[in-house]
């Protein structure tokens, strides 16, 4: 692999990008100037809000594409590239469903801010991490003057097993997505990380082999399939790695930027009788 065979890199930034602290290596931003420098398109694909991700990536994110909230909002310098909302009725169902499942706390991800109804401190703490802007409301059924990107859960005993069987019954019809530890995330059946890379691909004319994407759960998996070379980070769920063509080091590694670095600067290696 050589720096010109890539027009693109797509990255997940939690459990990916940055650190288990979530924060970013700051060994990043001279990579990332060098990628610009050869003309390579660099985009963020995560579950974050998208006001979160401007913040995380203030330094650079006019010049960073942003597939915020699982792909469902696709943003670069303020212009809306794609929006695949999910329809109000059907939140309004999974709201109902949420109310009857222990240790969860919804969020309606909209357009403009996040929408909960709990300011309990330890959830709060979980939702600052990932949402810029929120507002807490008597009533989430009641939420109506805002496009609804996707549903969310914050489920503090654990999703893949405590909430996720509850909505598993609904993928056939919508993207349902255990995305981390805690969090499971609904949307709309065309909302995934996937979508927004071939909606990107298609509008700057990249194939599918000049492509690279990192990540490390289970909502980067259609991430992963539009790219060829494909990287699992080594913290990565196993579903994960079973899909990747390659593995980086974990994100408390700097694997991403290691992958990168090595990428751009090849050190040539040669045996030594």
């Amino acid at each position: 692999m050589q720096i010109s065979d890539i027009r693109l890199i797509a990255t997940d930034m939690d459990g990916t990008l940055l650190n288990t602290r979530h924060e970013l290596n700051e060994s990043f931003f001279p990579v990332f100037r060098k990628l610009k420098d050869q003309g390579i398109i660099f985009v963020a694909a995560s579950g974050r809000q998208y006001y979160n991700l401007e913040k995380k990536l203030e330094a650079v994110k006019d010049e960073v594409i942003f597939a915020a909230e699982n792909g469902s909002y696709v943003v670069f310098q303020d212009e809306e590239i794609h929006i695949q909302a999910i329809d109000q009725d059907i939140v309004r169902e999974l709201i109902v469903t949420s109310k009857n499942i222990p240790n969860t706390y919804a969020i309606i991800c909209g357009k403009k801010k996040a929408y909960v109804e709990s300011a309990e401190p330890e959830f709060i703490d979980h939702l600052k991490l990932y949402f810029e802007r929120y507002e807490i409301v008597e009533d989430l059924l009641k939420v109506e003057d805002d496009q609804f990107l996707k549903f969310t859960l914050c489920d503090l005993a654990g999703s893949e097993k405590n909430s996720y069987p509850h909505f598993k019954h609904l993928e056939t019809t919508l993207q349902v997505k255990v995305s981390g530890p805690i969090w499971l995330d609904i949307s709309h059946k065309q909302a995934n990380k996937g979508r927004a890379m071939e909606v990107l691909q298609e509008k700057f004319g990249i194939t599918f082999e000049q492509t690279m994407a990192f990540g490390d759960y289970l909502n980067d998996l259609e991430l992963l399939q539009k790219a060829y070379y494909s990287y699992a980070m080594a913290n990565a769920h196993p579903e994960v790695k079973k899909i990747a063509r390659f593995v980086a080091k974990s994100n408390d590694e700097n694997g991403v930027v290691e992958v990168l670095s090595e990428l751009l600067d090849p050190v040539v290696v040669t045996n030594q009788l």
